[in-house]
């Protein structure tokens, strides 16, 4: 049975999509605008992924298992999207825009 998949964006690489598989996007895009705050100062890349776990659908990140991956793919889609902002900081923070 083939796994639905989803296009995903990356603001570093614009014009650039690459297809995931949607339900674990959608579990990590949920835990992530669930952890992150609606305005600076955000959380830090590492921060974020700590915080995203209790979130995550166990059935597909047992343990957490591969969550940073996605915490970096779903980050990088929402922030080309413009549903995520990157702070002008050290390090650097991001917060739902």
């Amino acid at each position: 049975m083939a796994k639905d998949m989803i296009e995903v964006e990356n603001v570093n690489h614009p014009g650039h999509v690459t297809r995931v598989d949607a339900a674990k996007y959608a579990s990590a895009k949920a835990a992530m605008l669930a952890v992150l705050p609606a305005a600076a100062p955000g959380l830090t890349q590492s921060e974020t992924r700590e915080a995203m776990v209790p979130h995550l659908d166990p059935a597909l990140f047992p343990e957490g298992k591969t969550s940073g991956w996605w915490a970096k793919t779903v980050q990088l889609d929402l922030e080309a999207k413009g549903v995520v902002v990157r702070e002008n900081s050290k390090p650097l923070r991001w917060h739902r825009a």
